[in-house]
């Protein structure tokens, strides 16, 4: 069984459209924000004290799916459960499921990658090989 941490959400009313129906953008914000925690939970350093220790900037997105299977509104609260699917090379799968208690509201699967400021042009970020350590605290 993979890691798995946990992120909580009180959604706002500000998180809704009129019809009070969380918009769905904010589900990716959720998603981000339990992306780190899941890092964090594990051990690893915050991006802040891993770009100077390190040069890793963080963990940007590079691909997302959502599946939505309920509505949420505001007042409730919401979990979002986290794991590495897959370890590749220089990427990882990482997914995220949207509890309502034991209602599952929406699944979101995200790769990602570690990444480094190019040493050529300090504007640009090149994907490094998934660092053995961090993959170790988060197995």
């Amino acid at each position: 069984m993979p890691r798995t941490t946990t992120h909580t959400v009180a959604v706002q009313f500000g998180d809704c459209d009129p019809a009070g129906i969380v918009f769905f953008p904010n589900f990716s914000r959720w998603m981000d924000a339990a992306s780190l925690s899941f890092f964090m939970q594990c051990g690893v350093p915050p991006w802040r004290e891993l770009v100077k220790t390190r040069g890793i900037v963080g963990t940007p997105l590079l691909e997302i799916n959502t599946k939505f299977m309920k509505a949420v509104t505001y007042g409730e609260t919401i979990t979002v459960t986290t794991h590495v699917e897959e370890w590749r090379e220089k990427v990882f799968v990482q997914v995220h499921s949207v509890m309502r208690g034991d209602e599952l509201v929406c699944v979101g699967r995200e790769v990602r990658a570690f990444v480094k400021r190019d040493e050529n042009d300090p504007d640009r970020l090149r994907a490094i090989a998934v660092p053995e350590d961090i993959k170790a605290l988060c197995s």
